[in-house]
């Protein structure tokens, strides 16, 4: 079964994103097996992106295909998810992390790191919606 670690910087706190993500849990763990990480947002001072880059680098597992989410990434239709994640897997990749950086974004060079940078849309979205649409995504991916 193929893991998947979400990274996210910020935690949520508003109610209804929590309970979105709740359900995207509950319908992801028949699909794969899912673990969702919560970093702490670094104050917004020179170098914190940085700073956050080393958190999530240390949380990463080796041997993880690394997914960046950031607006310049690559967009793609549910069903072009849905045909990297099944490459993947038939590549014999068993972890992929996910990163979702904070309200800020991610770190230039963490994303250059990445496997893939994928973005949602060119449109602007609350910060937090990101994960429930992240979890939206991989769910209906792995359900095609």
């Amino acid at each position: 079964m193929l893991n998947i670690r979400l990274i996210c910087v910020g935690k949520l706190k508003e109610k209804f994103y929590l309970e979105a993500c709740r359900e995207y849990e509950k319908r992801l763990s028949t699909l794969c097996r899912l673990e969702i990480l919560q970093l702490d947002e670094e104050p917004d001072r020179p170098g914190s992106l940085k700073k956050e880059a080393a958190a999530i680098r240390a949380a990463i597992p080796p041997g993880s295909y690394v997914i960046a989410m950031c607006i310049e990434g690559k967009t793609m239709s549910s069903e072009e998810l849905a045909g990297t994640l099944n490459k993947l897997q038939s590549r014999g990749v068993s972890r992929i992390c996910i990163l979702i950086g904070s309200s800020r974004g991610l770190d230039e060079e963490l994303k250059e790191e990445a496997g893939l940078r994928l973005s949602m849309s060119p449109m602007t979205f609350p910060h937090h919606l990101a994960r429930v649409m992240v979890l939206e995504q991989v769910y209906r991916g792995l359900s095609i």
